[in-house]
């Protein structure tokens, strides 16, 4: 990290705060995001885990939809809708859910703090910036160009300053908030698990087969080194029982959160779970599916099994 994302995180150490224990049902829009993000924790933590949702924010500040060449619903296509509520049992299996309020389309918490395209801003950016990646190149920095189906987002380039000003005010703190919760509950239980929970389109789902059924779910620990492999088996076998086709690693491995916190050998396991839109909610509309109340149920049964892992597997190697 350069000292310039020090010294901004010791500024905005505080800028968030929690939230109420609610799950907006739609887009809200405000002249800036109201709130970073938002925790729903247990009246006491009894399990090593931490789950976290960096992309289902739907905090749509005014300036950022006027921004914008797109209406409203083509900027939540970059959602992971609803991942906040299909996890929403975690606190009552004694673990915290971290939920990003901003949207991903704004700002991406999956991404390093300063991953630009050049092409984006007026003048050059400062030195420290990233600008070369494969989320670049794609339009998926940390301020995107497109939204998941590829349409540009913007009229007009924008000012570094303005992407400052929403990293400073979004990234920072949701990063801050997430690794408070890794280092609480490392020190409570000696390691700790981060299960970072993720939608993909039904269009950009692998398939088992050439011309099969689009997966379930990818789970992606950075090929192994992420996570302790007896973790992912879990996982993977636990979906498997519920009828959840389940592949590991392609095409997602994971993003920034898994690959920056992930050091099993230090006591922190992230795995990045991927779940098909398609099996619960209308793609098109961004609405809950018929399929919604089956994935919960579902993804509940994980959440208790998880909750249960034996804190010594996950200790420092």
């Amino acid at each position: 990290m350069t000292a310039h994302d020090d010294s901004a995180l010791r500024q905005y150490e505080e800028a968030a705060f929690e939230g109420e224990d609610v799950l907006d049902s739609g887009p809200q829009t405000a002249p800036r995001p109201s709130r970073a993000w938002r925790i729903l924790a247990p009246d006491r933590q009894t399990a090593p885990v931490v789950f976290a949702s960096p992309h289902s924010g739907r905090d749509y500040p005014c300036e950022f939809v006027a921004a914008s060449r797109l209406g409203e619903l083509d900027l939540r296509r970059s959602e992971d809708a609803f991942m906040d509520e299909v996890f929403a049992a975690a606190p009552e299996w004694g673990a915290p859910l971290l939920c990003a309020e901003f949207p991903r389309a704004y700002v991406d918490a999956n991404r390093e703090a300063f991953e630009l395209d050049p092409d984006m801003f007026q003048g050059a950016l400062p030195d420290y910036v990233n600008t070369a990646s494969p989320r670049i190149t794609a339009g998926l920095g940390t301020i995107a160009r497109v939204v998941t189906d590829g349409e540009d987002i913007y009229h007009a380039p924008l000012c570094f300053e303005d992407a400052l000003r929403r990293i400073e005010t979004c990234h920072y703190p949701y990063h801050e908030a997430l690794k408070g919760l890794i280092d609480t509950t490392r020190e409570t239980f000696g390691g700790c698990l981060v299960v970072d929970c993720h939608s993909m389109p039904s269009s950009a789902a692998p398939r088992l087969k050439r011309g099969g059924k689009p997966v379930d779910v990818v789970l992606g620990d950075c090929f192994g080194t992420a996570c302790a492999a007896q973790v992912t088996d879990t996982v993977q076998t636990v979906l498997q029982s519920v009828g959840l086709s389940v592949t590991r690693n392609k095409p997602y491995a994971g993003g920034f959160t898994t690959r920056h916190y992930g050091r099993p050998v230090d006591g922190v396991h992230v795995l990045q779970i991927e779940i098909n839109r398609g099996l619960y909610m209308d793609e098109k509309r961004i609405r809950r599916g018929a399929g919604m109340a089956e994935l919960i149920r579902c993804v509940t049964l994980l959440v208790g099994r998880l909750a249960e892992i034996d804190p010594a597997a996950l200790k420092p190697a």
